[in-house]
């Protein structure tokens, strides 16, 4: 195989990666220990190696390109493959370590994910996790983000997909509404109460309901005077003090159904599920950090079952 890259090359694209990350060729020079003149001096010989320009400089900041971003993308998992193989082969694969930056929907996470990470964090106490905690489908590569959990199948091509669980669905309303507006016992009844509506960030609409019959799943339209967009457990909030009729994932409601603050309705119509999974890029590393979180998750997190 004939060498492509010599010591300063690679040294070039290591340095590269610092300015991008610290945004600033003096930065980058105090953390190496070079001035900043040299820094300048080795981006530039990179770009006109490449031929393209990776930052717009002005006189007092810098930022990457479109082109410097996903050079700059490359180069990371370039950088960490090669430190991970050296580790690998030298036997000295260190314990899981760094930041992981995880997209999460709401229900998911004060539900299901929350409530584990305490005990994820007593076994790997050196990995640092920021949550986001948002119902919008977020854009994990521009954004920065390791890792995002889903309650979809990912139709984009450039995203890895592992399946959590698949969540139940069932429709709940309080004992309180029940005396007061009846007990649905068949979908058609559904029309003639209030059922609380959550608004899909990715439409704006309504989300449909999805009921069970004859192993086959069927798509409702439901209506109510009251919706709520951003945070699906708003809904829960207000079917619990009675507001109306909602549809949600059984590992949100398990404590109040056994408690009997909500009642379960439409039985003979439940069943339906939908997927967690959890998504990273394809074209970014998985860490060992990453890889560790993954594998307890899929461990850890039992689906919840109807008593």
């Amino acid at each position: 195989m004939q060498r492509k890259f010599d010591d300063l090359q690679l040294g070039t694209l290591e340095l590269f990666c610092l300015v991008a990350e610290v945004g600033s060729f003096s930065a980058a020079a105090v953390s190496s220990g070079i001035t900043p003149a040299a820094v300048s001096r080795s981006i530039a010989r990179l770009e006109d190696r490449l031929g393209v320009r990776l930052f717009v400089r002005s006189t007092r900041h810098i930022h990457l390109t479109d082109a410097g971003k996903s050079y700059a993308e490359q180069c990371r998992e370039a950088i960490a493959l090669i430190d991970n193989a050296e580790r690998q082969i030298q036997g000295q694969q260190l314990e899981p370590a760094g930041l992981l930056r995880i997209s999460i929907p709401t229900p998911y996470a004060h539900y299901r994910l929350l409530p584990v990470l305490a005990a994820f964090s007593q076994r790997y106490p050196k990995i640092q996790l920021a949550l986001n905690l948002n119902n919008a489908n977020v854009d994990l590569t521009d954004g920065g983000y390791d890792l995002a959990i889903r309650g979809y199948h990912p139709a984009d091509s450039n995203l890895i997909a592992r399946k959590l669980e698949d969540a139940e669905l069932v429709v709940v309303a309080a004992p309180d509404y029940l005396a007061r507006a009846g007990k649905p016992v068949h979908p058609e009844d559904l029309a003639q109460h209030n059922c609380i509506q959550f608004e899909l960030p990715s439409t704006g609409k309504s989300a449909p309901w999805t009921l069970r019959h004859n192993n086959k799943s069927i798509d409702v339209t439901t209506r109510g005077n009251v919706s709520c967009n951003g945070d699906f457990l708003g809904g829960l909030t207000l079917a619990k003090h009675g507001m109306g009729v909602f549809q949600t994932y059984r590992f949100t409601v398990a404590d109040l159904l056994a408690s009997g603050e909500l009642v379960e309705v439409l039985t003979e119509y439940g069943g339906t599920t939908r997927p967690f999974i959890m998504v990273y890029p394809h074209q970014r590393h998985k860490s060992l950090a990453l890889r560790s979180l993954m594998d307890f998750l899929v461990v850890t997190l039992q689906p919840v079952s109807p008593p």
